[in-house]
């Protein structure tokens, strides 16, 4: 649901820099759970939680962004968010994460297109960036991170008895 909460987003970190997901696609942060395995899956792929008798996909963001796979700290958590998909229901899903920060307002004139080159992770999984306290700030743009294919897998895994 876009609207009043346009300019807010969950800010989280993983691998020394800051990423951040608009509030609206989150539904809540959880402390680590670790997920059931599930065999012959993505790598990205740790597995499947039980959120309140619902089996949620839980994706090591680390692994899709191309990013060293590290152990799980104190901080680690899950992200519950939704994707949404074209002409498809949208897809709940736990996305693992080093830490999280806090809610973080950007005002749209802070933020600027995301750069087509370089960077550590595909130019494509991010919407803009932004800058709070001197830092940038990745905007991500959680819908297009997972390919069709991909997305299909995590709803296969969502399909899964909790």
């Amino acid at each position: 649901m876009e609207g009043a909460n346009d300019n807010q987003f969950l800010a989280f970190g993983m691998d020394g820099e800051i990423f951040a997901i608009p509030v609206f696609k989150v539904r809540e942060v959880l402390e680590y759970l670790r997920p059931v395995r599930l065999p012959k899956t993505a790598a990205f792929l740790k597995g499947i939680i039980n959120v309140r008798g619902t089996a949620i996909p839980v994706v090591d963001l680390r692994v899709r962004f191309g990013m060293p796979e590290l152990p799980v700290s104190k901080d680690s958590a899950i992200i519950v968010t939704e994707i949404s998909r074209e002409g498809e229901a949208s897809l709940v899903i736990g996305a693992l994460t080093d830490e999280v920060h806090e809610v973080i307002e950007l005002d749209e004139g802070s933020l600027e297109p995301a750069p087509r080159f370089g960077g550590r992770i595909d130019s494509s999984f991010i919407k803009n960036i932004g800058k709070k306290d001197d830092r940038f700030v990745v905007i991500l743009d959680i819908d297009r991170v997972f390919s069709e294919d991909e997305a299909t897998v995590l709803e296969e895994a969502q399909a899964m008895p909790a």
